[in-house]
């Protein structure tokens, strides 16, 4: 274990007493339904830059707190405006650059680990119900989820849930209902700490309808490419898949359920084409790069800019 991590397991120990002790309270929950604008950098995060804009809602990694406590506590009140803040974690994969990576898993794997991603350097497949990947998830001092409740998140951005498609087309019938169940366990976990925390899985919308108690559960959800972006950045999604999505997105909307979409494309009439749809369904648009590695403000379609004062962009003969 790293000196970082075990500085911060002592930290999150420690940390009922002092609260208890200081008279501190659980903070309040945010302010869901105020949402309007989001950004979505899981790279080159700087916080003091992103504390600038006037966006809502941000998603960033562990990463950009470090590991001090003070820093997403400033981020949520930073001089561009109050800001709820995510943080992305990935429950149907592993990466080999978190923290909790073990280098020798490459020759000696546990039993949760499976084969490369095949797409994305650095991923594997999980066995997301093994015991022992959930308990790097959450359960302890030095677990993913405590950091984040620990260094002051308003909630977590879930990626690759839909992991269960991948053992379900390996004949798992079970895949769909034990993400659910692990997204349920965690969830029901974090909001005993700090009631009102947050919890959006991003893509898989489909357990929503499937698992009615899991849409219950969920404070909103993220869905990729519904507009741009799938199979490649800056081409349009397929129309008949964009309109299955966007009947079962209606049903999170109509739940009462913040619904935030992310486009890659760069390319200004898909842009605004993006932000116009997504709004007329109630949703909350964030275009952006594929790399998600830039603080990208989108001319036209700045974070507080009233829609009725957007500008459909039409494209040159």
């Amino acid at each position: 274990m790293s000196c970082r991590v075990a500085g911060l397991g002592l930290f999150l120990l420690l940390l009922p007493g002092l609260l208890g002790g200081c008279g501190i309270t659980a903070p309040a929950a945010p302010d869901w339904a105020g949402v309007d604008d989001f950004l979505y950098q899981l790279q080159r995060a700087d916080p003091d830059r992103i504390g600038e804009t006037a966006f809502d809602l941000a998603v960033v990694t562990l990463a950009t707190a470090g590991s001090s406590p003070d820093v997403i506590p400033a981020l949520k009140n930073s001089p561009g405006g109050p800001k709820i803040i995510l943080c992305y974690m990935s429950i149907g994969q592993s990466e080999n650059y978190r923290w909790y990576w073990d280098p020798d898993w490459e020759t000696n794997p546990p039993d949760w680990l499976d084969v490369p991603d095949g797409v994305w350097a650095g991923d594997h497949w999980v066995r997301y119900w093994d015991p022992d990947w959930q308990s790097i998830i959450y359960g302890t001092p030095e677990s993913y989820l405590d950091q984040i409740l620990a260094l002051g998140f308003d909630g977590v951005y879930l990626d690759r849930v839909d992991a269960y498609w991948h053992y379900q087309d390996q004949g798992r019938e079970t895949a769909a209902r034990e993400m659910v169940d692990f997204i349920l366990d965690f969830t029901k976990y974090a909001r005993r700490k700090h009631p009102g925390f947050g919890v959006f899985p991003q893509n898989a919308e489909e357990l929503g309808i499937q698992f009615p108690e899991f849409m219950d559960a969920m404070t909103g959800i993220g869905v990729e490419d519904l507009y741009y972006g799938y199979p490649r950045d800056h081409e349009p999604s397929p129309a008949g898949w964009t309109a299955e999505r966007e009947a079962i997105l209606d049903q999170w909307v109509a739940a009462g359920k913040l619904v935030l979409t992310i486009d890659y494309t760069a390319r200004p009439e898909q842009i605004a084409d993006t932000y116009f749809r997504s709004h007329a369904h109630g949703y909350v648009p964030d275009v952006t790069d594929g790399s998600l590695g830039r603080l990208r403000i989108n001319p036209a379609f700045q974070p507080d800019k009233d829609p009725s004062e957007w500008v459909f962009f039409t494209p040159p003969p």
